[in-house]
């Protein structure tokens, strides 16, 4: 019987705790406004999976796919304006 053995190093620490550094969380705190905008997107999304879409459901899509943009923007420009500071971008 072989043994099958890796040849290459570990890709991730192996001593690590299995906790998130504190760079991931500023990264995960940087883009919270994105993930609750998407999760609201996909709440209203939900709702109308299993009967037509009424003139309320219409509107609340319209506005939570809005928002879903508006904070990719915002994401967007605050990333660039962390990359190229002073309004460079």
């Amino acid at each position: 019987m072989k043994h099958i053995a890796a040849l290459q190093t570990a890709v991730t620490d192996v001593a690590s705790d299995g906790e998130p550094t504190d760079a991931e969380l500023d990264a995960i705190e940087n883009e919270l406004p994105l993930i609750l905008a998407e999760v609201d997107l996909l709440d209203a999304q939900i709702m109308t999976l299993d009967r037509p879409a009424s003139e309320l459901d219409e509107r609340r899509l319209r506005r939570a796919r809005r928002r879903v943009l508006a904070e990719r923007l915002a994401l967007t420009n605050r990333t660039a304006d962390e990359i190229l500071p002073g309004g460079a971008a």
